[in-house]
């Protein structure tokens, strides 16, 4: 896998994307998956109403500091949010490593949602926070620089050319992760996707306010430290495809 490509494709960025056109669709697939579990159920019932982050409850007079702080149950230092948990095995494993980080996780899934919850149910974590619903009215109400990382990791790559545009890296979302993080914040992208990467590349390479981290090779075939994996990476690798993780300083 190469960060980069010299197809044709490279002039798709511009073609399929445009700054200010409103959303068509949403950047999620499907609602719901199997039925849960009892457990899963019980927990998504009891747990969810208090976890849950209603984007209309983000009062810009109760920010009026710019921190998000408040939203957990006790003082954090930093916020950061994932866009899309999946089965929310990272947010969990980064929710646990760090307890005195917040965490905002956005995702539509309801499997996902139910997951989640009953993993943080049965840990007793008190540093996280869930939307599930389309990331981007959330997004929209948070107050500036206010959070020290954004994480997408292994978003549906729309690989249809006609679905692109539902991708969710676009400028529109680009303009909106610029806002929210702070300088010296970061973005975290990963993907098995050869395409979306390259993809992802063109678009935060030419945008001024981001500088790709990256100084070698292995600086985007390895993961993270501290990364768990998670089921979609497992998935990938075992078809074989090839995981990339990039992050992107905002300067």
């Amino acid at each position: 896998m190469h960060p980069m490509t010299n197809s044709a494709d490279n002039n798709d960025a511009q073609s399929q994307t445009n700054r200010h056109s409103p959303r068509e669709a949403a950047f999620y697939g499907r609602r719901k998956g199997k039925p849960l579990r009892a457990a899963q159920a019980g927990h998504l019932a009891e747990s969810l109403p208090r976890l849950s982050l209603d984007p209309a409850s983000l009062d810009p007079a109760a920010l009026a500091d710019g921190s998000l702080a408040a939203l957990f149950a006790h003082p954090v230092r930093a916020v950061r949010l994932e866009i899309g948990f999946g089965g929310g095995e990272h947010l969990f494993s980064e929710a646990q490593r760090h307890p005195d980080i917040g965490y905002i996780g956005a995702e539509a899934f309801l499997n996902g949602l139910a997951k989640l919850t009953t993993a943080l149910a049965e840990a007793g974590l008190g540093n996280v926070r869930v939307h599930g619903d389309d990331v981007v009215p959330l997004l929209d109400r948070m107050p500036d620089h206010s959070l020290d990382r954004i994480d997408l990791l292994y978003p549906d790559p729309w690989p249809k050319r006609r679905h692109w545009k539902r991708r969710f890296v676009q400028p529109d979302n680009i303009d909106r992760i610029a806002r929210l993080l702070m300088p010296g914040g970061r973005f975290r992208f990963a993907t098995d996707i050869e395409h979306y990467a390259a993809w992802t590349l063109r678009h935060m390479l030419s945008d001024e306010r981001f500088e790709w981290t990256a100084q070698r090779a292995d600086d985007w075939r390895r993961p993270w430290q501290g990364w768990p994996g998670t089921r979609y990476e497992a998935k990938a690798l075992r078809a074989g495809r090839v995981p990339g993780y990039y992050e992107f300083l905002r300067i």
